[in-house]
């Protein structure tokens, strides 16, 4: 999702920390149906009619804050934020009905909105969660800790609408004036509410000037508290029409609705690509003498000739994996999508790929490796952000059938379930191919099983044939290389993870479209409205890409409380 520049202060760098919360607001299917232009009046008004309660909460936080306030200029700022929600809270009926609706009823507070409203009250008061504020606040300055703690309750709210409209707004045609929600969401993404925003994180970052680093983790805590009681006031809305999200709950158990999820290991769920992992391993565990002098009984070769010998084969494997791309990508470009062309193509890298394993086995240097380093060298593995917890929550859902497959290059299945292994988390499916034990000692041979973009397909239909043919089924496939191109869009839908060049570049090469899945997901939600069903439709030729684990999460969870 989009940056914004909020500043270097305290305010600034904690949106940066935790904006990646965003995706579970934006991703709701409040704001995907108010995106699509289809969110049913009695859900706005709902929306409507619970917002003026958090109003007045922010309005009432503020008239505490200033109180705490010790300086003049300080206590003349947060009396203008206040005095701005105070004109917002006697012009909102005005406001409503210029953006077109009847106002709402008066409705009782829902369980979220009090608990934000609480928050924000309890705070302002310095009723801090595990924090020693005196019950009388006697110095100018444990007042101003609470007026400082009350706007870092406060500043997430608003820099999270304004960015999150912003989102919204930049999918909109701005000559369209059929979309009903087009007035509210320019209203959010205004000057004047923008300039708002900026204030209170301006004043943030003044008030914290001050603070010791144990209170500046309070104002974290609390800022990221707030994120998250944002998230649930936004989950909680009641939607009365057929939302897409979240995609679980589009698949109903009772009548046979499964899920399998697949997706690739290296790059897509790990930081790093597991072979130089597996090199690094063989490199650092020298080769040990047995008590009468003799070798062990798979001799390897020295560490600075693995090194050099790795170092020889990564080099060449880039080189001709960049050839491979070149050669392809200088002939004619296709108009339209061309599966048959890409499968061509995919041809000549299931040669190159194959050709590297073959030099990897005959230079000698998965020789020697003991199954127990490997296993715990996977239990250190370092993931993408968000996809062990995903990944986890997937697994212990009681409310989603669900099957999750990992289908992999890597040449050690060992690694990958090691490394996705956790707790009870363990009823993972791994495809890949696997290393050659003897005595628990890998003998340097790979049994090769997925080489290629073709037998990575070849799997994934293999897993889809073997499925009960009865009830519901939808197939996700999530990845980030050129090998995960067939098994993306044979799957309902194709997520490629991260920014890839080289995949965007072949899949453009044979017509393919890489839609950002948020844009996608709002598309598909006025179809809903068009066609009368949420069911995914795979389209043809068309990808859907994302920057992180959170926004895959908060598609097919929905919020990640």
């Amino acid at each position: 999702m989009g940056g914004m520049d909020v500043g270097g202060g305290i305010a600034g760098k904690l949106w940066n920390k935790f904006r990646s919360e965003s995706v579970f607001v934006n991703y709701t299917p409040f704001f995907v149906c108010l995106a699509a232009g289809n969110l049913s009046a009695d859900s706005f008004h709902h929306y409507v009619s619970q917002h003026v309660h958090l109003l007045n909460a922010f309005a009432h936080a503020y008239e505490l804050a200033e109180e705490c306030a010790d300086d003049d200029e300080d206590k003349k700022a947060i009396r203008n934020l206040r005095k701005y929600v105070q004109a917002k809270l006697k012009s909102h009926d005005s406001l409503v009905r210029e953006w077109g609706f009847e106002l709402p009823e008066e409705r009782s507070l829902k369980n979220a909105t009090v608990k934000y409203t609480d928050f924000l009250s309890a705070t302002a008061s310095g009723r801090i969660e595990g924090e020693r504020v005196p019950g009388k606040l006697a110095t100018p300055f444990e007042k101003t800790k609470v007026a400082a703690y009350t706007l870092g309750a406060i500043a997430p709210c608003m820099r999270l609408f304004a960015f999150i409209n912003k989102e919204i707004q930049a999918l909109l045609d701005p000559n369209d004036s059929t979309h009903i929600y087009k007035k509210w969401i320019d209203h959010y993404c205004s000057e004047n509410f923008e300039a708002y925003a900026f204030r209170i994180e301006e004043l943030l970052d003044t008030l914290s000037i001050s603070l010791t680093g144990e209170e500046l983790d309070v104002i974290e805590k609390l800022y990221h508290q707030s994120m998250r009681l944002e998230v649930d006031f936004f989950s909680s809305q009641p939607i009365l029409q057929e939302a897409v999200v979240p995609l679980s709950r589009t698949l109903d158990p009772a009548v046979g609705g499964e899920l399998s999820i697949f997706c690739d290991f290296d790059l897509t769920c790990t930081a790093f690509d597991s072979s130089a992992i597996l090199a690094e391993i063989a490199i650092i565990t020298r080769p040990k003498a047995d008590p009468d002098g003799s070798e062990t009984q798979l001799a390897r070769m020295s560490s600075a000739d693995l090194r050099s010998t790795w170092d020889a084969l990564s080099a060449q494997y880039t080189e001709e994996f960049e050839q491979c791309v070149e050669s392809i990508t200088t002939t004619e470009r296709a108009e339209t999508f061309s599966y048959e062309g890409l499968c061509e193509a995919l041809e000549q890298f299931a040669h190159f790929e194959k050709a590297a394993n073959s030099r990897v086995v005959q230079s000698g240097v998965l020789k020697g490796l003991n199954q127990e380093d490997i296993k715990r060298a996977g239990q250190r593995l370092i993931f993408q952000d968000g996809c062990k917890g995903f990944i986890q929550k997937i697994m212990k859902n009681e409310n989603l059938t669900a099957a999750i497959h990992v289908l992999s290059y890597c040449w050690c299945g060992d690694l990958i379930r090691s490394a996705l292994s956790s707790g009870d988390v363990k009823a993972l499916n791994v495809h890949s191919n696997e290393l050659s034990c003897e005595d628990s000692t890998t003998t340097g041979e790979i049994i090769k099983k997925l080489e290629s973009p073709m037998e990575k397909l070849q799997a994934f239909n293999n897993i889809l044939n073997n499925r009960d043919e009865d009830g519901q089924h939808l197939t996700v496939y999530i990845g980030g290389s050129v090998g995960d191109l067939l098994c993306l869009l044979e799957a309902d839908i194709g997520i490629v993870m991260g920014s890839s060049p080289t995949l965007r570049r072949l899949g453009e090469q044979f017509g393919i479209s890489f839609v950002p899945l948020f844009s996608g997901l709002v598309a598909k939600q006025r179809e809903v409205v068009e066609v009368g069903s949420s069911y995914w439709k795979r389209l043809s030729g068309t990808l859907y890409t994302v920057s992180s684990w959170d926004e895959i999460h908060a598609f097919i969870l929905g919020s990640s409380s």
